[in-house]
């Protein structure tokens, strides 16, 4: 009985780390012979191309694309509740959308990125994970403690995409942070201008 639980808390640990990237881990806990260094290019390949590549791209999306409505609120209402109902809508709304596009834009059969169902949603997800995280400030009572904590966070979500990108795809540290934050920048004058029109 014992090992058997034993067993199936292993796979479970085993089928998590390989759903993080984390072949070796994986490969060192199942306690297998080691496989080929090209096997392991593949799982990672596989890995970047079914999860990685769909997640960012919807953490992307949410993180910068829902910037400029729930400021554009804050700024124009100065009423963070309302911000922050904006926002949830808003990395909802995106969400939904960013799924759709995601599952339906590939059958993954021709790139062979896999099943698009999966895909779609880890974009989705990560979407609304992008949108709904910097939206949480707006709960706090205060406009400026909650427009400062909303800063921080939208911070910490653009070294988190740069630190994916690094990781994942090679990208240079300080040209991924540029390209991120400069992305972040535009949107947030946009917020700027509408919310102070």
């Amino acid at each position: 009985m014992r090992t058997r639980t034993t067993l199936s808390w292993q796979a479970a640990l085993v089928m998590l780390l390989r759903t993080f990237g984390l072949f070796g881990a994986a490969r060192r806990l199942e306690g297998g012979p080691p496989r080929a260094i090209a096997l392991d290019h593949a799982d990672e390949r596989s890995f970047v191309l079914r999860v990685v590549q769909p997640g960012l791209a919807g953490l992307m999306d949410g993180s910068v694309s829902t910037l400029a409505p729930i400021f554009t609120a804050a700024f124009l209402t100065n009423k963070p509740f309302t911000a922050f109902l904006v926002g949830m809508a808003t990395a909802t709304g995106a969400g939904i959308s960013m799924a759709f596009a995601e599952g339906l834009s590939d059958n993954g059969e021709l790139t062979g990125r896999g099943n698009p169902v999966l895909r779609g949603s880890v974009t989705g997800v990560m979407t609304f994970f992008g949108g709904a995280l910097h939206t949480l400030p707006f709960l706090l009572p205060s406009l400026h403690t909650a427009l400062f904590a909303a800063y921080i966070v939208v911070a910490v979500e653009l070294v988190l995409i740069a630190a994916i990108r690094h990781r994942f795809f090679g990208t240079n540290w300080g040209l991924s942070i540029l390209q991120v934050v400069g992305g972040g920048a535009l949107v947030f004058i946009a917020a700027l201008l509408f919310g102070h029109a």
